[in-house]
């Protein structure tokens, strides 16, 4: 499928009156609750190995109720969709990263560009939501899964501590597997259900909103230095109003998306709204002549997992595995805002950990501890174990407020000519630009050791 392509809602090969539900409790080898990325992937991956699967979506289709787009990275999908990038709906291939510190009417930009990321097989791509992940349930759904839409999930069936299915919202909508899979995204109801989340911690969520805004594809390319299906990523730091969190811009293939993700715990307590704060960034120097002129075609907002290692449920249970948002799976630490990837991974794993055990007989916590095993081995966790300190470092007064104030305080006497008067040396201007931010040495320091032994 080429960029600008759009996958119907209506072109699903598979249907409600196909399924298992509302056969009166009948069963199946598994229920993958939630049609996103994670729960996509692990019910192509039960039925490859020719397992029934029902597949569970309480939208009217896949990804009707996720944010309008995302950037993706594809290297997961090599395994499970071979040659993904001829098909799978993308808007544009990211050609150019960009970091960004703002600071009053100030902006710095590191700023890196490879075309080699334009040509096969691509290293991101900008994507609609609603379209990719209604591309990949419909992989699920050709492999065999049924997919069932327009049904919630409202709880577990128990025999003993074993879970054996879920009850649903359709009449006669009990349905019995050997394994269940909750991919119902952030704050899991199921999960919860299943006591593997000890303490929810509002800390650990962040809301993102967004606005996705309507430009000819033209004026996208001229203004954001790009051609053809090229596109570009940024994050932003120093763009919330005091509000821990960060922004980002991306281009799709004839719109913008502008967004801010932010701390719940610091939304809560301030006096302003998402809304606000997001047009706020949009007016910022740095930021406005990349959109003005656009219509905002959406605005939305959607909560986010960003704890880390350390905000992870417990991810088996008997009869039950938990994977993607549901899991706390987002990856935020800082230069790396990712979620799809890490859902497909571990949405992967599941259904490969699933299949092992549902061969042996055994879906007991036990049988299913593989699926652990699988995910410390891969990026999933390896990356999230690494990097567990950054979320919290990111988040931190010192990199939300001082950095970026210092940062480009330091460009802007560096790059300053003020003849007649001689150059400052560099050591002076971070020295009084340090001192002008609140910058201790002392803290610089310690942060500056812990995102060494995160990032190194």
């Amino acid at each position: 499928m080429k960029p600008g392509e759009e996958v119907s809602p209506e072109e699903s090969p598979s249907t409600a009156e196909s399924s298992p539900v509302g056969a009166g409790g009948a069963e199946v080898d598994a229920i993958v609750v939630g049609a996103g990325p994670a729960g996509s992937a692990a019910a192509l991956e039960l039925a490859r190995n020719g397992h029934s699967v029902v597949l569970l979506e309480r939208g009217p289709f896949p990804g009707s109720k996720n944010m309008y787009g995302g950037v993706i990275y594809g290297r997961i999908l090599d395994a499970l969709v071979p040659k993904w990038w001829e098909e799978a709906p993308i808007q544009r291939w990211v050609t150019r990263r960009q970091t960004m510190m703002l600071s009053g009417d100030q902006a710095l930009t590191i700023d890196y560009r490879s075309d080699r990321w334009g040509d096969p097989p691509y290293n991101g791509a900008t994507a609609y939501r609603p379209d990719f992940d209604h591309w990949l349930a419909d992989k699920a759904a050709e492999a065999g899964a049924h997919l069932v839409c327009s049904t919630t999930a409202t709880g577990l069936i128990h025999e003993g501590d074993q879970v054996v299915g879920v009850t649903t919202d359709r009449p006669g909508g009990e349905l019995r597997a050997k394994v269940v899979i909750a991919c119902d995204g952030a704050n899991s109801f199921l999960a919860r259900e299943a006591g593997l989340y000890e303490n929810l911690d509002p800390a650990n969520f962040t809301v993102g909103v967004k606005e996705t805004i309507a430009l000819p594809p033209e004026v996208i390319n001229a203004r954001f230095g790009v051609r053809g299906d090229h596109g570009v990523d940024i994050k932003i730091l120093g763009c919330t109003g005091g509000v821990p969190g960060g922004g980002f811009v991306y281009t799709n293939r004839d719109t913008v998306s502008v967004g801010l993700v932010l701390s719940l715990t610091g939304l809560a307590k301030g006096d302003r709204r998402p809304e606000q704060l997001l047009h706020r960034m949009k007016h910022h120097p740095g930021i406005a002549p990349l959109v003005e002129g656009g219509e905002v075609r959406e605005y939305s907002a959607h909560m986010i997992p960003e704890g880390g290692y350390d905000a992870m449920p417990e991810l088996v249970g008997n009869g039950l595995l938990v994977a993607g948002d549901a899991a706390s799976m987002c990856l935020a630490a800082g230069v790396w805002l990712e979620g799809v990837n890490f859902a497909i991974g571990s949405g992967a794993a599941a259904g490969r950990a699933g299949h092992r055990a549902i061969q042996r007989g055994d879906t007991s916590a036990a049988g299913l501890a593989g699926y652990r095993t699988r995910l410390e081995s891969s990026f999933v966790l390896s990356d999230h174990r690494k990097l567990r300190e950054i979320p919290h470092l990111v988040m931190g007064d010192l990199a939300q407020t001082r950095l970026p104030g210092m940062a480009c305080g330091v460009a802007e006497q560096f790059f300053h000519v003020d003849n007649p008067a001689p150059k400052p040396g560099l050591r002076r201007i971070i020295r009084s630009e340090m001192k002008a931010n609140g910058v201790r040495m002392r803290d610089l320091v310690r942060e500056s050791v812990k995102a060494i032994r995160g990032f190194g």
